[in-house]
């Protein structure tokens, strides 16, 4: 009586030693977009924490924001900090892009999309472009993070608000950023 393993059903028995051995799983490629203007520790720990669960992250800055906003670094300047903030990591790499967030995925062999979530608030809107990628994208997955809960208030848009006008950012930023902004608008951001 011939059993499912037996090699004359046409399925050879895999030699566990060699044959599996040399099967591996396909690199987990994701794309973390944003504005990055600029990047907060907030960010860094969604970065950070990803890493956990894709081998290879893109952090993308987009050309185009999705809100109206006034830029504190342009994008050459956000893609530089953050290739500064993950010199020391070799699954970052650092990019920017331009039109839709899925087609740049999809040209980077990346199924699959990281996005902070702070508040309830941000989940409306973050769902919504979820759903519309998906459309455009069937095989497309979106991966809501929350930050630590330090960082839950924390945003780009803040941080920028309140280096203009002079108040203590160091405790929101990397410090290769810090740097950047005291040179962009003066030492009190450091509490100088």
């Amino acid at each position: 009586m011939e059993t499912p393993s037996s090699p004359s059903c046409g399925a050879a028995p895999i030699d566990s030693e060699s044959e599996a051995d040399q099967v591996t799983r396909s690199e987990r490629t994701a794309v973390y977009p944003g504005s990055f203007d600029p990047i907060t520790l907030g960010h860094d720990d969604i970065v950070r924490r990803s890493l956990k669960l894709v081998d290879r992250l893109i952090v993308t800055v987009a050309y185009t924001a999705t809100q109206v906003k006034q830029p504190l670094f342009e994008v050459r300047e956000r893609v530089e900090l953050l290739e500064r903030v993950y010199a020391d990591e070799p699954r970052v790499e650092v990019s920017s892009f331009q039109g839709l967030l899925v087609d740049f995925a999809r040209s980077m062999s990346a199924p699959i999309i990281i996005r902070g979530l702070r508040a309830v608030s941000d989940f409306e809107y973050e769902f919504q472009m979820a759903l519309m990628n998906r459309s455009l994208w069937p095989e497309i997955e979106v991966i809501f993070m929350a930050p630590a809960s330090q960082y839950t208030f924390l945003s780009s848009s803040l941080v920028r608000e309140v280096a203009r006008l002079g108040g203590r950012v160091a405790d929101f930023v990397p410090p290769v950023v810090l740097d950047a902004l005291i040179e962009r608008v003066g030492p009190s951001v450091a509490g100088e």
